[in-house]
């Protein structure tokens, strides 16, 4: 049993949730995204401080590795990588489709579809079932009617994240389920405690974030 350090800046909100033994002792969100990096460093002093603890006492930092923002993945990483080199304690990578689909595990349904918007009409995505077991491994996938026929005929799904939005409008099934729920670093905490228990660790000097798909600028035509 461990304090973990959980950091998400990967999609719109940014939060740190300081946790020991899987319990979230203190909590911080940030909704305005073009504030995350200024944001986040202070945050993390104030999660800590205000949990009684010092920043020698965390014992591994946890981040969510991606898909997502391609500039919020950087600035989180970033600072985790750099507590984890000033501290000397792991890194624990988190995958974020499997964050959100953790935050939405007490479904009645017998899927879980985790979207994030990418643009026009793509998602990154990735289906899990109740045991949070890969059903279809993250990927990018441009939505459209019948996208999802073969699984929403084997059993109900629960969609959610920022890319379900543009799900709910084209796809009508009974099977599926949209749900607005919106994850944060405190869905991390059982998923990081995990991890760390299994010493399961991501190497400091090679990690990058999980883009999934080559990031894009117009400058690099």
């Amino acid at each position: 049993m461990a304090i973990i350090l959980n950091i998400d800046t990967a999609v719109e909100s940014a939060s740190v949730c300081l946790a020991k033994d899987a319990k979230t002792l203190q909590f911080a969100v940030n909704n305005n995204q073009k504030d995350h990096a200024s944001w986040l460093h202070l945050a993390i002093q104030k999660v800590i401080a205000d949990a009684g603890w010092s920043i020698k006492d965390i014992e591994a930092v946890a981040v969510t590795i991606g898909p997502g923002s391609y500039t919020g993945l950087r600035v989180g990483l970033s600072a985790a990588k750099g507590l984890c080199f000033a501290l000397n304690i792991p890194l624990i990578a988190i995958n974020t489709l499997e964050m959100m689909a953790n935050a939405a595990q007490k479904t009645k349904a017998d899927m879980i579809c985790p979207l994030i918007d990418a643009r026009r009409m793509e998602v990154f995505m990735a289906v899990y079932d109740k045991s949070m077991q890969e059903i279809v491994k993250p990927c990018a996938m441009i939505i459209k009617p019948g996208s999802f026929d073969s699984l929403l005929a084997s059993g109900k799904i629960q969609f959610s994240g920022n890319g379900s939005k543009k799900l709910r409008e084209i796809i009508v099934h009974s099977n599926a389920i949209f749900n607005n729920f919106i994850a944060t670093a405190a869905d991390m905490i059982f998923l990081s405690e995990k991890k760390n228990i299994e010493k399961n660790f991501t190497n400091l000097s090679y990690v990058e974030p999980f883009y999934i798909k080559e990031f894009y600028s117009p400058s690099r035509l």
